[in-house]
C-alpha cells in the first residue's frame, strides 16, 4: 500500500485531495496530530516516509518543506506558485504535448495555477500547432468561484450577513502582477504575459476563463483551432465540447464539483472567443494534484476524480 502525506491537509486544496483520497483501497494516508501539524521534525518524517507527498501550503511553506526531504525516492507535488517555473521541476499539466511521460518519471511535481490551467489549455496547443506566435499579445479574463481566494475569502463571502460589496463580482489583481502571469507565459513559450483580468463571484466554485482573439493576434478561422482542439485532447480531463447548450449562456459554475476541463470556441473570424471551463479546486487545484499522482504511480490516470 502507497503511503501518501498532504502537508497544508487543513485547507481548501488540502481538504479536496483527502476527500478524493479517502475511498483508495491502494493508499494509505500518513497524519499528523493536530499539535505537531506544524513542527519540522514531524513533517520532515512524514514527507521522507511518503512514497508522494502534497504541498497545500504558501510559497514560503512549501519552499521550507522541500528543504526537509532527504530521501531521493519520495515524490513531491506542489500546489503553491513556488516552483512552477522553476529549474528541475516538471509542470504539471498531463493534456500538453509530452508532458504526461516528464510527470510519470518525475520527483518534484509542480501543480498549475487555476486560473493558469484555464489559460494554458486554451493556449498552449495553438502555439504548438503555428496558430498563434511567440510574440503575441493576447488578453485574458477569468471568472471564479470565491473558495479559490483560501479561507479568508471564504469566510468573507459566508459571512451572516455578507459584505454588501462582495454581492456583485469583484474585479482583483489589478496591478498585472498576478502570481500565474509567469506560468501562464513560460509554459505557452510566449514572449510576453496577458493582459490578465481576473473577477472572483459570489459563487462557491466553478471556473471559465476567456481569450478573445481577432485577425490582430491569429489568421486562423474559428474551425481551424476546433480541428486543432479535437485533435490534441484526446485523453486525461482534458476534452473539445463543440457547443455547450445553455440557452445562449455559459454557466462559470457548470463543472463544479468535477475534476475535468472543458475548452471551446465561440464566435466569428473576425471575433473569436476561447473558453475553458472546470472548478478551480478541481482540475485547477486538487484534481489535477491526483492526476499527477496516479501517474507517477502507474494507476489509472483519473482514478478516484470526477469528470463528466
Amino acid at each position: 500500500m502507497t503511503k501518501v502525506f498532504i502537508d497544508g491537509s487543513a485547507g481548501t486544496t488540502g481538504l479536496r485531495i483527502r476527500e478524493r483520497l479517502s475511498g483508495r483501497e491502494d493508499l494509505q494516508l500518513i497524519s499528523l496530530p493536530e499539535e505537531l501539524r506544524k513542527d519540522p521534525s514531524a513533517r520532515a518524517d512524514a514527507l521522507n516516509t511518503a512514497a508522494v507527498s502534497f504541498l497545500c501550503l504558501p510559497d514560503d511553506a512549501a519552499r521550507e518543506a522541500v528543504s526537509l526531504v532527504t530521501s531521493p525516492d519520495a515524490v513531491i507535488i506542489d500546489t503553491s506558485t513556488a516552483h512552477r517555473t522553476a529549474e528541475g521541476w516538471t509542470y504539471g499539466f498531463p493534456e500538453l504535448k509530452g508532458q504526461r511521460s516528464r510527470i510519470a518519471s518525475s520527483r518534484r511535481i509542480a501543480n498549475p495555477g487555476c486560473h493558469a490551467s484555464g489559460f494554458v489549455s486554451l493556449v498552449a496547443p495553438l502555439v504548438q500547432a503555428g496558430l498563434l506566435k511567440a510574440d503575441v499579445r493576447l488578453s485574458c479574463f477569468s471568472l471564479t468561484g470565491y473558495s479559490g481566494g483560501g479561507k479568508k475569502m471564504i469566510a468573507g463571502y459566508e459571512a451572516d450577513p455578507m459584505p454588501e460589496l462582495f454581492r456583485a463580482p469583484r474585479q482583483y489583481a489589478l496591478g498585472q502582477t498576478h502570481k500565474h502571469l509567469p506560468e501562464m507565459a513560460a509554459v505557452c513559450g510566449l514572449e510576453h504575459a496577458p493582459v490578465f483580468c481576473p473577477i472572483v463571484a459570489p459563487y462557491y466554485a466553478g471556473m471559465e476563463v476567456t481569450v478573445p482573439l481577432t485577425p490582430a493576434e491569429t489568421q486562423a478561422s474559428p474551425e481551424e483551432i476546433r480541428k486543432v482542439y479535437r485533435e490534441y485532447y484526446t485523453s486525461g480531463l482534458v476534452r473539445f465540447v463543440s457547443s455547450p447548450e445553455e440557452e445562449g449562456f455559459l454557466s462559470a459554475g457548470a463543472l463544479a464539483g468535477r475534476d475535468d476541463l472543458e475548452v471551446s470556441v465561440f464566435g466569428t473570424p473576425e471575433r473569436i472567443l476561447l473558453v475553458s471551463r472546470f472548478d478551480n479546486l478541481g482540475k485547477g487545484a486538487s484534481g489535477a494534484a491526483i492526476q499527477n499522482m496516479n501517474l507517477v504511480l502507474g494507476v489509472e490516470e483519473t482514478l478516484g476524480l470526477v469528470k463528466g
